[in-house]
């Protein structure tokens, strides 16, 4: 009976360890799992705290750039409206010197049309621009022409525009040889108006071939002294010729 007893007992004993051997791997790995569930949820939390402080500093870095970029637009509407008064100004004040400046050229030209029809040549010399001009009825050297001119109130003709060579060309319809005031006694070759300034190329009409100083022929001599040559094409009729010869000439003076 107590052995039976003592059996029984050993056999419930072995049964509960059996039964605790059969319980604790399970156990183990319930804490396990428990603990890779909590570790996860841990991370799940931060990372979501992570989100929102993240998304936190985004909407703050937004929001003042947001700012700034509105300071950056208001300045510039700012500038751009200064900048469009200014050049509406710049176009007001535009149209106000323009208006001024057709208004003293309308007046420029009432002195001018008045001041022309007040001067007036002396009878025998014609208008020609602002100076008048005479053909002399005599004739003479060169010097005998300018020593002429000069009693006169005038001196020999000073040729600065093609507008004038024409004029002076046509004075007379029939052809003569007439002394202008164009000289090159004092540096042969260069010829200089008697008001010292020099021939130039724009305004010089000398005939072909001319001048030549005589060309070398002892008969024509030294030829210091210019003349027109009219009737003759105009833009080719200046010619040298001894300033003793005996020509007429032409005076010009201011009106």
């Amino acid at each position: 009976m107590e052995e039976i007893y003592m059996n029984v007992k050993y056999d419930n004993c072995a049964d509960l360890k059996a039964s605790k051997n059969l319980r604790g791997p399970r156990s183990s790995e319930r804490r396990f799992h428990g603990s890779v569930v909590l570790c996860l949820g841990l991370l799940t939390v931060l990372l979501l705290v992570g989100l929102i402080g993240l998304g936190v500093h985004y909407y703050d870095s937004v929001r003042g750039l947001a700012a700034d970029f509105s300071i950056v637009t208001d300045n510039l509407t700012q500038r751009l409206q200064a900048s469009n008064n200014k050049l509406s100004s710049m176009f007001e004040e535009r149209s106000l010197l323009n208006a001024s400046l057709i208004q003293m050229t309308e007046e420029l030209t009432r002195l001018q049309t008045l001041s022309r029809q007040k001067k007036a040549c002396p009878t025998g010399w014609r208008m020609f621009m602002c100076s008048c001009y005479l053909l002399s009825n005599e004739s003479g050297s060169w010097a005998r022409g300018r020593e002429d001119c000069r009693n006169r109130g005038a001196d020999l003709v000073v040729i600065d525009s093609t507008e004038e060579q024409t004029f002076l060309s046509d004075l007379t319809m029939v052809e003569t040889w007439i002394w202008i005031g164009l000289t090159d006694k004092d540096n042969e070759g260069t010829w200089k108006w008697i008001d010292g300034t020099p021939l130039t190329l724009q305004y010089r009409y000398w005939e072909a071939e001319q001048p030549d100083n005589g060309g070398g022929d002892p008969k024509w001599g030294e030829e210091d002294c210019a003349h027109i040559r009219t009737g003759k094409k105009t833009e080719e009729n200046w010619n040298d010729r001894s300033c003793d010869a005996s020509l007429r000439w032409i005076c010009e003076k201011k009106a």
